[in-house]
């Protein structure tokens, strides 16, 4: 005979099957009615507290980018795939972004975690080398550079390597919106069949970020 405790744990784990079946359809459901093809963007899009980034420009804040979506990707000069795999594919959605009036035209912000290393200088003249539109970022205040990405729901840290080190950081890219609010988010896809943890480097595919940011600037039905 079953216990009470035994019984109750089962109609739970029952139940929350339910519910994770009754998400993945509504999910699918969302994504067949959005009709995006790399954006998933979120129901309600968040505020980001006020942040204030350093490029060789000058200040980056919410002033800088509102009245335009902005795709924000943090990584580092030194990384070795990921960040310049991500950055020559969305050169390409960048390329094809030259078309839209520049009002309405998206844009990438490349953040650095490792600004240690990356002044920028050094990062402005990294980023441009993909695209010269690229606003690239970083923040000294290792504080105030975490604030920013915890907000975007980005993460990252410092792995020492012998005598030098590498940074682990997050992969997907988010969206932010013209009022500067997290919006959506953009996850990298693994090649057909590779597995996590294969070796495998996961990527994006530019023509589909293009057209799904045309879409959200009003510049594609």
């Amino acid at each position: 005979m079953f216990n009470r405790s035994v019984l109750l744990v089962i109609v739970a784990a029952v139940f929350a099957g339910l519910g994770l079946l009754a998400a993945e359809r509504w999910l699918s459901r969302g994504a067949a009615v959005t009709g995006f093809e790399a954006v998933t963007p979120y129901p309600t899009p968040r505020p980001v507290p006020p942040f204030e980034l350093v490029s060789a420009e000058g200040p980056v804040t919410a002033d800088t980018l509102r009245g335009r979506w902005t795709v924000v990707f943090v990584g580092f000069v030194t990384c070795p795939d990921v960040c310049p795999t991500t950055l020559t594919d969305m050169a390409k959605a960048q390329k094809a972004w030259e078309a839209l009036p520049e009002a309405r035209r998206p844009r990438l912000l490349f953040v650095s975690i490792d600004p240690e290393r990356d002044t920028p200088e050094l990062l402005a003249g990294y980023a441009r080398h993909f695209h010269p539109a690229t606003l690239a970022a970083t923040q000294p205040d290792l504080a105030a550079l975490e604030r920013f990405t915890t907000s975007l729901s980005l993460v990252f840290r410092k792995v020492p390597m012998g005598e030098t080190y590498t940074m682990d950081h997050s992969s997907s890219m988010v969206l932010l919106d013209p009022e500067v609010r997290v919006a959506g988010v953009i996850r990298p896809r693994l090649p057909g069949g590779a597995l996590p943890g294969s070796g495998a480097i996961a990527t994006i595919d530019p023509g589909a970020v293009a057209r799904d940011l045309a879409r959200l600037a009003g510049a594609a039905p």
